[in-house]
């Protein structure tokens, strides 16, 4: 009797909860809001994959790296808001793999120092964002954006994943990349004409910049083409390194490697000539101080990729403007608003150098608190942060240095640079260490791209906003802690 009436109070309970998420998820429907929708859905789609880890992994990199970036093209309103569902999958994730180590101790064994000085770097931007209150909306959309797919990072450390499902995933990030190439020529030949049309109507729009592949752009905005070509330059790194330790035959290496540069060269992303030199000379750098060939190879190499995209990039500018620009005056412009005091594209007073300058001039020693500890997050953000409205105009949160010094203070950007440095230490260890070839080359790999992740800082503040390159970032610092551990254990 007891059994029965327990049974029909279940019974009851999962009726009543039943109808009350009818009724919840009917009037989520009704108000045909995007946000709203996607944040169900996602929640819906989270809840039912708790159990199975790496969907929600393979769910974040196909909508993060190959979707959201492409719907602002056909449905840019929408696109705008559909992330959101990616951002809730991100952070289920990450509170699965805290609630691993909380309930699991073991789990926490051979962690590597950087995962640690990442969570303490999220938990300080959290505390820091209580105190600094501002508004809900600056607040909590700072640290949506901050933290959006940091679980990626705690998840891959964290949780036991098998070397199997590690080399699907990195095979997919190698069918991303490969594919760039069909998307960027059709960008290139259907959109970037459109935008010349459309480029009299919107002061600065570059039409070009919509040469992104799947990083996302849309037609009356800028586009993520910088991200594409960091992705591209890792994946890049990534098969330079394993054909040098002899994972990957040559014959494999021929192949992937001109799909992966072209997209480079149709995109207008000057800072290439900078980041690829960059990367070939982190790889070879040992081989350079010892052997001269090396240096020679290298140097022809880095000289002819550099005489070809800055030849790109030149004819691409001057079609975009419609009349030849002379090699002087190319270099000239790309040092004023670089380096010098011209303010940068898009209508900003300042540039990428003078917003460390204006930083320090608002905000030093006069002003220690938000010196050391910034503002609060979102306050820099160009869109309706307070401190960025109080500096209309100005671009202060052009890059990402800048944001996180207006933001998190000058602490806040020593611990996010410490990540990069025990990062650093980590591949280090595991490439001296390690006696099998695919670890050594993969260590050396990341530790050459953490490089070109410390010169994007000072370079764009995708690392905070864009979602596709956070989860390339996150990805790869949870590939390393799981290559570390995984060294560990054998």
């Amino acid at each position: 009797m007891s059994v029965e009436l327990g049974d029909k109070k279940v019974f009851y309970f999962i009726v009543l909860v039943s109808a009350l998420m009818a009724i919840l998820f009917g009037l989520i429907a009704v108000t045909a809001n995007p946000v709203i929708i996607s944040l169900a859905v996602a929640l819906i789609v989270g809840a039912i994959l708790l159990t199975r880890v790496d969907w929600i992994v393979w769910s974040i990199l196909l909508l993060g790296l190959l979707v959201t970036g492409l719907l602002p093209l056909f449905f840019d309103y929408f696109a705008s808001k559909a992330a959101w569902g990616v951002s809730l999958l991100g952070f289920i994730s990450m509170l699965i793999a805290l609630a691993k180590i909380i309930t699991t101790p073991d789990a926490r064994k051979n962690t590597p120092v950087f995962v640690w000085i990442a969570l303490s770097f999220m938990v300080y931007a959290l505390i820091n964002m209580l105190i600094q209150w501002h508004s809900f909306g600056e607040t909590f959309s700072g640290f949506k954006r901050y933290f959006q797919v940091w679980g990626l990072l705690f998840v891959l450390c964290w949780m036991a994943f098998d070397k199997q499902k590690i080399d699907y995933w990195r095979i997919f990030f190698l069918f991303v990349a490969l594919v760039q190439l069909p998307f960027a020529i059709y960008e290139r030949i259907v959109y970037v004409p459109i935008r010349e049309g459309l480029k009299h109507l919107y002061p600065g729009l570059v039409p070009i910049d919509v040469v992104s592949g799947t990083f996302g752009a849309s037609l009356t905005a800028g586009g993520a083409s910088a991200e594409m070509a960091i992705f591209l330059i890792v994946m890049l790194a990534l098969l330079i390194t394993r054909w040098k330790e002899k994972v990957l035959s040559t014959n494999k290496f021929l192949l992937f490697v001109p799909i992966i540069l072209a997209p480079l060269l149709l995109s207008e992303v000057k800072a290439v000539v900078i980041m690829l030199p960059l990367i070939f000379l982190m790889i070879y750098r040992n081989e350079m101080l010892t052997h001269l060939y090396y240096r020679l190879i290298g140097f022809a190499f880095i000289a002819t990729f550099v005489v070809v995209a800055s030849y790109a990039h030149l004819l691409a500018v001057s079609q975009s403007q419609g009349n030849e620009i002379s090699v002087s005056k190319y270099i000239e412009d790309t040092l004023a608003y670089n380096l010098y005091d011209k303010g940068h594209s898009g209508g900003n007073t300042l540039n990428r150098t003078t917003v460390l300058s204006f930083w320090i001039e608002k905000q030093g020693l006069h002003d220690p608190i938000s010196f050391v500890f910034g503002n609060g997050l979102g306050s820099s953000h160009i869109a309706a942060g307070h401190v960025s409205m109080r500096y209309f105009g100005y671009g202060i949160g052009l890059t990402a240095v800048s944001t996180l010094l207006w933001e998190l203070g000058i602490f806040g950007f020593g611990l996010f640079l410490a990540i990069l440095i025990f990062a650093w230490g980590c591949a280090e260890r595991l490439r001296r260490e390690s006696t099998i070839p695919e670890i050594r080359a993969d260590a050396l790999a990341i530790q050459s791209t953490l490089v070109i992740f410390a010169f994007y800082l000072f370079y764009r503040a995708g690392m905070l906003e864009n979602i596709g390159l956070q989860i390339l970032f996150t990805t790869l610092l949870g590939y390393l802690a799981w290559l570390y551990r995984w060294h560990s254990y054998k």
